[in-house]
């Protein structure tokens, strides 16, 4: 079975281990999820962006380049992002949709 990446339910475990304050119990659960990554992925690609990027499952170099820019974020953490932000425009019954015009790079569904 292939390993899932976002949302996965081991590192979900570990984060309410550490929620409860019970931070080795977190830590030994994260590194159950890092030990199957680390042998899921040491010879497959891992990156979910779809952009042709020479920096494309090289989440170190990846990371940096866009905390150094600071524009905006690598497009592996998009979706959870945009997940976090719709729970918080529902707040305002999504208006925000109404002022927000996305760059001419960035593809809508049904374009």
């Amino acid at each position: 079975m292939e390993m899932i990446i976002d949302g996965n339910e081991i590192e979900k475990r570990a984060m309410r281990e550490f929620h409860k304050g019970n931070r080795a119990e977190g830590l030994r659960i994260q590194e159950e999820f890092a030990a199957k990554f680390r042998k899921e992925f040491k010879d497959k690609d891992h990156c979910p962006c779809q952009k042709a990027c020479r920096y494309h499952g090289n989440c170190k170099e990846c990371v940096a380049i866009h905390r150094a820019h600071e524009e905006h974020v690598p497009n592996c953490m998009r979706n959870m992002l945009n997940k976090k932000i719709r729970l918080l425009s529902e707040l305002t019954e999504h208006t925000i949709a109404n002022e927000i015009e996305p760059p001419k790079e960035i593809l809508r569904k049904g374009i």
